[in-house]
This record gives C-alpha cells, sequence and structure tokens, in this order.
C-alpha cells in the first residue's frame, strides 16, 4: 500500500487536496516528528512536509551532527525559517542564529515562526547576500523558495557582503554558515573570504548548478576545506556540501 501511494500521483494530489481544504493556510500546526517536535509551523508558509517535521530529513539529521548548542549559526537564505527554527532549537540560550532574508512573503512567516515559537536567540537581517554591497533586482522565482538575484528580476531587494555586514556591526563570529540561495552561493563565499578566513566556520552548502558547485568547491579547498557529501552522493555529484577545516575539526 505504502508503495502504491508513494508511485502514484493522482493519489498524492488527491491527499494534498483534502489536506488544503482541511487546514486552513494560517492555521498553526504543531510540527509533528524531528528535532522541531511540538514546535508551531503554519501550513500554508511551505510544503506540509515542514509541519509533518520530515523536511530534508536525511539533511536534518547532518545538521543537527553538525549544529551544537552555544554555537553562533548564520542562516543565508532563510526563506520561511524552517532551518532558522531548527538552528535555534539546536544551540539553545546560550548560542545565537542569524537569519538573512530578502523577500517580504518570506519575511513575515519568518519572522511569525520566530514569535509564535518564542525563540529570542534569533536576529533577522532583511537583506540577500552576495559578493558586494548595495542594491540589486531580485526575481522572485516559480515559488517561494526559489527567488535569487538577477538582472533579469521585477524588484529591488538590499544586498550586503558577510564581510561587510559583519565587520560594521557587533555581530557573533560565525561558527556554522549555512547557505542556500538559488545560485548565488559562489559569490556569497567570495564575499565571505575575510570572515572565512578568522574564524573557519563550518559551511553548510546547497550548490545550484554545475558550474556554480566547481567554483564553489574549488574557492573552499584553496582556502584550506576538506569537502564532504551531506547526502549519499559523492561531493562531485551532490548539491550539498558540508565543508570543514582542519581548525574546526580539531577544536
Amino acid at each position: 500500500m505504502t508503495g502504491f501511494l508513494a508511485d502514484n500521483s493522482i493519489v498524492r494530489r488527491g491527499i494534498r487536496l483534502i489536506i488544503n481544504s482541511l487546514l486552513p493556510a494560517e492555521f498553526q500546526m504543531p510540527i509533528w516528528f524531528g528535532p522541531l517536535k511540538g514546535k508551531r509551523w503554519i501550513v500554508g508558509s511551505f510544503l506540509h512536509k515542514c509541519w509533518l517535521g520530515i523536511y530534508e530529513y536525511p539533511k536534518q539529521r547532518r545538521f543537527a551532527e553538525i549544529v551544537l548548542p552555544g554555537r553562533v549559526v548564520y542562516d543565508v537564505g532563510a526563506h520561511v525559517g524552517f532551518y532558522t527554527l531548527l538552528a535555534s532549537v539546536l544551540v539553545g540560550e546560550k548560542g545565537k542564529v542569524i537569519a538573512f532574508e530578502p523577500l517580504p512573503r518570506n519575511l513575515d512567516y519568518l519572522k511569525t515562526h520566530i514569535k509564535i515559537n518564542h525563540l529570542p536567540n534569533v536576529i533577522v537581517v532583511e537583506v540577500a547576500v552576495s559578493d558586494h554591497s548595495g542594491t540589486n533586482k531580485f526575481a522572485p522565482g516559480t515559488n517561494s523558495a526559489t527567488g535569487h538575484i538577477s538582472q533579469n528580476g521585477s524588484r529591488m531587494v538590499d544586498v550586503v557582503t558577510l564581510d561587510d555586514y559583519v565587520s560594521e556591526r557587533e555581530l557573533p563570529m560565525p561558527d556554522v554558515i549555512k547557505i542556500d540561495i538559488e545560485g548565488e552561493e559562489y559569490r556569497a563565499l567570495k564575499g565571505a573570504t575575510l570572515l572565512i578566513k578568522q574564524c573557519h566556520p563550518i559551511i553548510f552548502l546547497a550548490t545550484h548548478g554545475i558550474d556554480v558547485h566547481h567554483k564553489c568547491c574549488a574557492f573552499l579547498t584553496m582556502l584550506g576545506y576538506s569537502l564532504d557529501s551531506a547526502d549519499t552522493l559523492a561531493v562531485s555529484e551532490t548539491r550539498e556540501i558540508i565543508a570543514t577545516t582542519w581548525q574546526e575539526k580539531n577544536a
């Protein structure tokens, strides 16, 4: 029966329609499973897998192995806050999460998720991250999770480099940087060169596109990082990279 449901797209669509009709988009559902079990999630903010607690579950587990109590996490491309919430829970009261997100729609859900879950250890920064500071055109994408910096974008957003932003403000240095920004990952890394050299954070990186993947891998290797896959694929084939340095491994 399970295999039938997994393979039958009509049945899956029917189940989604039933769920959508029963649960209003703004309903706050307790998350059912995983490290965020019991935290509240707005049903219509993103995929139903989020409130079920099974969204990117293998990736959640790897993230939980890396993000330890008391650590500082930069969530670059926070979207509506799934990994922001996860990082907040994992670092605990003595840790800190800095969430970077530029889109107003996503920011509304992100801030609401932080508020309804009473997470005082999270700071929201309403900007995109790249290799320059200023403003840039931004394309919303095909859904709320695929927005990205683009010269063909329909809106303007504020843009920062992590190097500039951290140097201009009294932010704690990151122990972990998670980056998932729909193809802008290489530029974001370049804009954080000084920060990376200074504090050697673990980098949890989702790459988008073969060229971006190769550039990111070469850049991180040049900075002394060892690369591992966050899934079962080889580093050359995966789009989920965990980058660590000798300093971090021996801290």
